[in-house]
């Protein structure tokens, strides 16, 4: 039976919906009265340019989470406090001014997220106010799924077998809220001010609502219902970036404005019943999982403060490219100027949209690291700084994954060739042209490597190399060469 308190307070983070919430949910069963907060962070935004399409994001989510809270209660006085204050002083703070005996909360798997949760555990405790965190954004946490010897898993195969024999409905219930609505308080009126706008929060506009991606729960709604229909073809179209494939619904785990549950258990359903395409979306969802695990229970990957190592300790021995020169790719990496159409149009729908599909998220991570021989952890911050679905767990472990060094990744021998993956999964250059239409007039098979056109075919697309679209800035070839001596230490390492 959980304890009772006159009042407490939910401190909403990365779970911004009012339905199927774990910490809402216990939060609203254990208080007579509760209120509801979220505090933008100023220890993370100082930091952030004043246009990210992610503080957007969270900001039109917010709207609706308020709206819906009222709905919820049934009373417009409820609905969400909101501050924008460092986070680990301004909760409790909150906690006390508001004569809380509880506050309740989502478990944060980032270790500098953690760390502020010790602290503000600390400050709490320190005026006899109990602080509560529970699962909720993933299936199984941490220590959940161990081996047989009683260690974490490093593999993914194994894992994903130990996911699915334990998961059952169980895991996958969601947790109703509205049971137990009647607890949402009203706020005190010095605190029912709307969301602030992001003008207020020092932040401009960005390009979201030109992309037509949808915020908040009910926009996560209207993607879950729409890909629900096209599920079935998951499996082959989420290869092809031209191609209506993924879910779309990265953004919407990230700020937990959809139930992983809810996600993980119509993905275990329809994979029971046979459906293909379920059963490839379930084993990315248990994927992610896998990250999260891989996070915490081996948490030299990354501090959560820009610092990573490898997984595989041996590869942290491995000599980069460093340098102007190296500086020189890099920037050409990131701005779309390597001279290899589906990398640079890769590059382009990130810079543009803060969204790239995911095949092409191992394209040009392979492409950076074992073609410009750029350390891996470079891309992995540009990837931070520039996904509006970016999680810590899930960008450490892909760039691992794409440079070979993390747990159960791509062989350090196998080396994506561009063009080829570009001639397999845009043959017909439909995505390249979207972010790249100064290639429209080329031929078919050039489109993947201008270089390869005649002067003739070149002239007749107004297409001079080096002026209008760059020549490859590498040749693949003499590249992957260089990899292999590169990676070469490792072999060395791992003989001896």
């Amino acid at each position: 039976m959980e304890k009772t308190y006159p009042a407490g307070l939910m401190w909403f983070r990365r779970d911004l919906r009012a339905t199927d919430n774990a910490a809402l949910y216990h939060a609203l069963k254990s208080c007579r009265l509760l209120h509801c907060v979220f505090v933008f962070d100023s220890a993370i935004l100082d930091s952030l340019p004043r246009q990210d399409r992610r503080v957007e994001f969270i900001q039109q989510s917010l709207v609706e989470l308020d709206r819906g809270l009222r709905e919820v209660a049934g009373n417009d006085a409820a609905g969400l406090i909101t501050a924008h204050a460092p986070a680990r002083e301004e909760l409790p703070r909150l906690a006390r001014e508001l004569q809380v005996q509880a506050v309740f909360a989502n478990h944060d798997y980032e270790t500098g997220n953690m760390a502020r949760d010790a602290a503000v555990r600390g400050a709490l405790a320190d005026s006899g106010i109990a602080f509560h965190t529970f699962k909720d954004h993933v299936i199984f946490e941490r220590s959940e799924l161990l081996t047989q010897t009683g260690k974490p898993y490093a593999v993914f195969t194994p894992y994903k077998n130990a996911w699915l024999a334990k998961a059952d409905a169980f895991y996958f219930k969601p947790y109703p809220v509205e049971r137990y609505a009647d607890a949402l308080a009203p706020r005190p009126p010095a605190m029912r001010s709307a969301v602030p706008t992001l003008a207020a929060l020092g932040f401009e506009s960005t390009n979201l609502s030109e992309l037509r991606l949808p915020t908040g729960a009910g926009g996560a709604r209207e993607l879950i219902i729409e890909f629900m229909e096209r599920i079935d073809r998951y499996g082959e179209a989420r290869n092809f970036p031209a191609v209506k494939g993924p879910s779309y619904l990265g953004v919407h785990l990230r700020f937990g404005t959809a139930s992983i549950r809810e996600l993980a258990g119509t993905a275990h359903r329809l994979s029971e019943q046979g459906d293909p395409g379920a059963a490839v979306w379930l084993s990315e969802l248990v994927w992610r999982d896998f990250y999260f695990q891989v996070l915490a229970n081996f948490p030299h990957v990354s501090d959560g403060q820009g610092v990573s190592h490898s997984f595989k300790r041996d590869y942290d021995a491995i000599r980069w490219e460093h340098g102007k020169n190296a500086d020189a790719l890099f920037g050409a990496w990131c701005e779309g100027r390597t001279g290899y159409p589906l990398v640079d149009a890769a590059m382009a729908q990130i810079n543009q949209s803060g969204y790239m599909h995911n095949r092409l998220r191992m394209i040009v991570a392979s492409f950076l690291t074992k073609d410009l021989g750029i350390d891996w952890r470079r891309g992995e911050r540009y990837f931070a700084e520039h996904l509006n679905d970016f999680e810590l767990a899930s960008n450490n472990g892909g760039w691992q994954w794409a440079s070979s060094s993390g747990c159960d990744a791509q062989p350090w021998f196998r080396i994506f060739n561009p063009v080829s993956q570009s001639r397999k999964f845009d043959p017909e250059g439909r995505f390249i042209l979207k972010y790249l239409p100064q290639l429209e007039g080329l031929p078919a098979d050039a489109l993947h490597a201008p270089w390869t056109a005649s002067p003739v075919e070149l002239a007749a697309a107004g297409i001079a190399l080096g002026e209008n679209y760059p020549a490859p800035i590498v040749v693949h070839e003499d590249a992957r060469q260089r990899t292999l001596q590169r990676y070469a230490v490792v072999k060395k390492k791992t003989a001896a």
